[in-house]
């Protein structure tokens, strides 16, 4: 049936409204990527950090929360971005949740405990949220299709450099500063960004309710039942992890109730959403399409292993190695700085060849490789092994990470794209926060496992409670080598498993299918998610 009115085309897009061109365009998208640049600054600026925050708490343990908050808040709240995004402005949606970024940021950097540090991170994530998926939200509201894949693969290099600027800016504050200036910067540089958006006008092409209209459709839209169902099942199954064989044997009735808490409120979670149909949390009608599915599956594992491997690196450099936090960033570089350079070509190549599967494919076989010869990594490893497998792993996440967000533009109608991505970025968020925890499980377990073997005498306790870098402090020197061979047996268990990961990752990458991206107009079996009409397309 043809549409008789240009605001009902192309699935809940006014054609009347044009697509930004010129310098409008550009400060838009110099905007977007500024605040990208700063969040994924904020994410691996940490890193370096960490070792010496727990150092401060005397909360080794706690590694795993200080990434896992943030991801799990920023997770937990993804599916109502989306919907926010759908009924709400752009611009002041968007800008609302870089406040609420900014104040995590400033709590972090007045934080006076591990555990106060950890809601700041929560808070933080919150804000988080909404950024990664505003900004792809508003890319697919500004471009069309044709121009999208190159800008996805642009901005998705932003965050690289944000990522590769992360570890060595983290190390230089914490080493000659402080460790808090890693937040403090975010303020300054959020003011500065908040101004130049602040001036822009960001006009909404797709249709948004108003009034009346609008309080129905976000009380109908916004499913704070699954909310409220879901954050707390997380709660309990990262709880669970932490104190199993830590706090509390696996078997004790603590850890297996929260086990068992964690499965009844999910299980409640999902019948919940089934019932809930297109206004669940996470709609069943998006989900369900193969490309959909599958993309999410594969930024779920990629995302947690690379996420999971920039905190036990620079670990690994500053426990094992000795080495000081601006040194273990630059030795982090060759992880970073193919994922930047990939990022970009990628985005170019699918753009250019419309084909978006052999990326994602050889970038997800590459980190299962790189991962792999990292798990054989030893105190006394090679300069050739330290630079050789990084860029083998920076090469594989560069080629894959962005891919998943070009496969969901090519079906996906502007009007459900919000709710799109925030399923996406949800998924990313779920997989750096899940597989952040296994890890810090795995890495646990395996040194509580091999200080025995290595260093028998050694309290695990001591080494626990002393901070990832300051154990030589608390225990006999003739026992300093063995706790090193116990670190380093502990991390490569790590790598094993990130291996695995993106042994997953390419699997769910293979149904992604082998489709151009640029077509004319592909049916869709639900109107509302036929493809945009791109006539009229602005010229970058």
């Amino acid at each position: 049936m043809e549409p008789q009115d240009p605001k009902d085309a192309d699935g809940g897009v006014d054609n009347n409204v044009p697509y930004p061109t010129g310098r409008k365009l550009i400060s838009i998208l110099a905007g977007i990527g500024l605040v990208t640049f700063l969040v994924m600054l904020d994410a691996s600026i940490l890193a370096t950090a960490i070792p010496f925050i727990t150092n401060e708490y005397h909360a080794l343990l706690d590694v795993g929360w200080y990434g896992s908050s943030y991801q799990l808040a920023s997770a937990s709240f993804q599916p109502f971005t989306g919907k926010l995004y759908a009924n709400l402005p752009l611009k002041w949606t968007y800008l609302a949740f870089f406040f609420v970024f900014e104040l995590g940021s400033l709590i972090c950097a007045l934080s006076t405990s591990s555990k106060m540090f950890i809601v700041a991170r929560a808070i933080a994530g919150l804000g988080s949220s909404g950024l990664l998926n505003g900004g792809l939200t508003m890319i697919s509201e500004f471009l069309p299709k044709d121009k999208a894949p190159g800008i996805i693969g642009a901005l998705m290099s932003v965050t690289q450099i944000g990522l590769a600027c992360g570890p060595i800016i983290g190390g230089a504050f914490t080493e000659y500063v402080s460790w808090r200036w890693c937040f403090w910067l975010n303020l300054p540089v959020g003011g500065v960004i908040l101004l130049l958006l602040l001036f822009i006008h960001m006009p909404d092409r797709t249709i948004k309710p108003k009034g009346r209209e609008l309080r129905r459709a976000l009380r109908g839209s916004l499913d704070l039942v699954g909310f409220v169902l879901f954050a707390p099942s997380m709660i309990m199954l990262f709880l669970a992890l932490q104190y199993g064989g830590n706090q509390y044997p696996w078997g004790s009735a603590t850890v297996i109730g929260l086990f068992c808490g964690f499965a009844a409120m999910l299980a409640v979670c999902l019948l919940w959403e089934y019932r809930r149909g297109d206004q669940a949390m996470l709609p069943l009608p998006i989900i369900c399409q193969r490309i959909v599915w599958s993309s999410c599956l594969s930024s779920f594992f990629m995302t947690g292993a690379a996420v999971s491997g920039a905190y036990y690196l620079p670990i690994f450099f500053q426990a094992v190695k000795g080495n000081s936090p601006i040194r273990s960033g630059v030795y982090f570089l060759p992880n970073i700085l193919p994922q930047v350079t990939l990022a970009l070509v990628t985005g170019g190549l699918v753009q250019k060849t419309g084909y978006y599967l052999p990326s994602v494919v050889a970038g997800s076989a590459l980190a299962a490789l790189g991962y792999g010869l990292l798990s054989m990594i030893t105190p006394t490893y090679s300069v050739a092994n330290r630079i050789g497998f990084q860029v083998l792993v920076g090469l594989g996440l560069g080629s894959c990470n962005s891919v998943p967000m070009m496969a969901i533009q090519k079906i996906i109608a502007p009007a459900q794209m919000s709710i799109a991505m925030a399923v996406l970025v949800f998924c990313l968020n779920m997989g750096a926060s899940l597989f952040l925890q296994l890890s810090t499980v795995i890495f646990s377990q395996g040194l509580l496992s091999a200080l025995p073997k290595y260093a028998p005498g050694v309290n695990p306790k001591d080494i626990f409670e002393s901070g990832a870098t300051h154990f030589r402090d608390v225990i006999p020197h003739d026992a300093i080598a063995g706790v090193l061979l116990a670190y380093s047996e502990s991390i490569r268990q790590v790598f094993y498993f990130l291996a695995g990961l993106s042994v997953a990752g390419f699997t769910v990458s293979c149904f992604m299918g082998w489709k151009p991206f640029q077509t004319d107009k592909p049916v869709a079996k639900d109107p509302e998610l036929a493809l945009e009409n791109t006539s009229g397309a602005p010229k970058l």
